[in-house]
């Protein structure tokens, strides 16, 4: 379990009222847990670095197109002599 999901868990079982059993608890957090899991939930920190990745590749992306655009008018200018 990711450390967000056993964080949320314990958030959740937390939440619970006194009077719920331990039983009760862990089976709340049991399903809570599971739950969880099956969103495929990511932290603040792997969204940043991917907005970062992104962010590279775009600028990349803009020089290799303006390196393409200015091969393309090249090869459409006639020859000097």
């Amino acid at each position: 379990m990711n450390p967000l999901t056993q964080r949320l868990t314990q958030l959740i079982a937390d939440a619970l009222p006194a009077e719920f059993g331990e039983d009760i608890r862990r089976s709340v957090r049991a399903s809570a847990a599971a739950a969880l899991e099956r969103m495929n939930l990511v932290t603040r920190e792997e969204i940043e670095v991917q907005e970062a990745v992104l962010q590279r590749t775009r600028a990349k992306l803009e020089r290799l197109e303006a390196r393409v655009a200015e091969l393309e008018e090249a090869l459409r200018e006639p020859p000097q002599a």
